[in-house]
C-alpha cells in the first residue's frame, strides 16, 4: 500500500517518512485514531516504506519485488495478529494465521473497514473477537525467528485494544526489549483499553477523523455521485471514510439503528406513569437483546451520537449537527428541546454503563432494560 492511495493525513505521513530516513526509527509505536481514520493503511504504508527501503515520500523508489510482495500483502517479513474468534472454519484456539486468507481480502476491499465490518467478513459478527494468549504465542514465536530478507521484521497489531490481560503480559516484555530491527505497529481506537505498561513502552501517534473536504473528493474520484451527494454523504460521515462508504450504500446498518432509536425514545416519553409504555420498554429491550453484543455495542454507541447531536442543535450549533433522521414524522429540531445540559451527562454516563456491562458479558436484556426505565426520568429532566 502506497501512501499516495491514502487519503489526506500529510502530516503524519511527512513525519513517519522523515524519521525513518534519518534512521530514528521507534521500535514500538502506537497508531491512535477513530475508525476510518486510515490508521490501517498507514501503518501498512509505513511498513512498506520501510521494508522495502522505498526513498521517495509517495513510497516508490525502492526495491521492485518487495513493493510486489506488498501488493499482494506476502511478505515474509511483515506479519500481522488481529481479533479473532471461532467460526464454522476455526472450531478451536482461534489465531491470526488462520484467517490470514480472509484478512488480505478485507484489506484490499476495505483498508478502511471497521471490526464490525471484520467480523462480518468472519461471520463472527454476534460474537466479540479478542487477540488471546494463543495469537501472543504465535508473535513470540514469529519474532524469535530472522528477518528472512536480512533487514527490518514488522508486527503489525490490528485493535490492540482488543488484547486480553494473559496476552498484553504475554508481549509486555517484548515489545519493552524486542530482538534487534523488530518493529511493533499497534493500532488502537481506544488506547485507554491498553495496559498502562504497553502504553509507556510505545511511542503514540495520535490520528485526526478525516477532513470533510478530503472525504468528498475521494468519493468524488471512486464512486459515480454528483458533487452535493458526494458533499452531503461527508458531511453525514463525521470524519470516518468506512462510514461514509456504508451511508452511500446503505448497508452500514445506520438506518436499522435509526428505526430502534426513534421508537425507543418514544416509548419512553410515553412510558412516564404509563405501565403499557413500561411493558413495550421491555419488548423492545428483549429485541435489542436478541442482536449480537457487537451490534448492540454499535447501536448504543449510535445512540450516543444521536443525543449529542441533539443537544448541539438544542444549543445553535448547526454547522456541527451531521445527522439527518429519515424517519417519517421525526425532526430532530422538535427532539433537540429535550437534550440539554441537565440531562446530557447522565445520559451519556447511562449508555457508556451500559456499553461496558454489555462488554464484559452482563444480561443485555436487563441492561437495556434498566436503561430504558432511566431514560424515561432522564428525558422528562426539566433544563435549568
Amino acid at each position: 500500500m502506497l501512501f499516495s492511495e491514502i487519503l489526506g493525513l500529510k502530516h503524519i505521513k511527512s513525519y513517519l517518512t522523515t524519521s525513518a530516513e534519518r534512521g530514528r526509527i521507534p521500535h514500538a509505536q502506537l497508531f491512535v485514531g477513530p475508525n476510518g481514520s486510515g490508521t490501517l493503511p498507514m501503518a501498512i504504508a509505513y511498513a512498506q516504506y520501510i521494508l522495502c527501503q522505498n526513498v521517495e515520500s509517495e513510497n516508490t523508489g525502492g526495491n521492485q519485488a518487495c513493493n510486489i510482495k506488498f501488493d499482494h500483502l506476502a511478505h515474509p517479513d511483515l506479519h500481522f495478529a488481529y481479533p479473532v474468534a471461532t467460526n464454522d472454519k476455526v472450531k478451536k484456539h482461534p489465531t491470526s494465521d488462520h484467517f490470514a486468507e480472509e484478512w488480505r481480502t478485507f484489506i484490499k476491499e476495505n483498508p478502511y473497514g471497521s471490526i464490525f465490518d471484520w467480523y462480518l467478513s468472519l461471520g463472527i459478527e454476534k460474537k466479540q473477537g479478542q487477540i488471546g494468549v494463543d495469537e501472543a504465542l504465535d508473535i513470540v514465536k514469529k519474532l524469535s525467528l530472522k528477518s528472512y530478507e536480512g533487514g527490518y521484521k514488522v508486527m503489525l497489531i490490528w485493535m490492540a485494544d482488543k488484547m486480553n490481560i494473559a496476552a498484553s503480559n504475554k508481549l509486555l516484555k517484548l515489545i519493552e526489549e524486542p530482538p534487534e530491527k523488530t518493529i511493533f505497529l499497534l493500532i488502537a481506537e481506544d488506547e485507554e483499553q491498553l495496559i498502562q505498561t504497553i502504553r509507556s513502552r510505545c511511542q503514540v501517534l495520535h490520528f485526526p477523523p478525516l477532513g470533510e473536504q478530503v472525504i468528498k473528493e475521494a468519493l468524488l474520484k471512486t464512486e459515480n455521485i454528483t458533487d452535493n451527494e458526494a458533499q452531503k454523504v461527508a458531511h453525514q460521515a463525521n470524519g470516518d471514510y468506512s462510514k461514509a462508504l456504508h451511508l452511500l450504500h446503505h448497508d452500514g446498518g445506520d438506518d436499522q439503528f435509526e428505526d430502534w432509536f426513534i421508537q425507543w425514545v418514544r416509548t419512553a416519553f410515553r412510558a412516564k406513569g404509563n405501565k403499557s409504555a413500561i411493558n413495550d420498554l421491555i419488548v423492545w429491550s428483549e429485541s435489542i437483546a436478541g442482536s449480537g453484543r457487537e451490534t448492540q455495542k454499535r447501536f448504543l454507541n449510535y445512540c450516543l451520537d444521536f443525543f449529542r447531536q441533539a443537544m448541539l442543535l438544542n444549543y445553535g450549533a448547526q454547522d456541527l449537527v451531521f445527522l439527518e433522521p429519515n424517519t417519517s414524522g421525526f425532526k430532530l429540531e422538535k427532539f433537540a428541546p429535550f437534550i440539554h445540559g441537565a440531562n446530557i451527562m447522565d445520559i451519556s454516563a447511562e449508555l457508556q454503563n451500559a456499553i461496558y456491562h454489555i462488554e464484559r458479558n452482563g444480561n443485555a436484556k436487563i441492561v437495556l432494560t434498566d436503561l430504558s426505565i432511566k431514560l424515561t426520568r432522564l428525558l422528562h429532566k426539566k433544563s435549568s
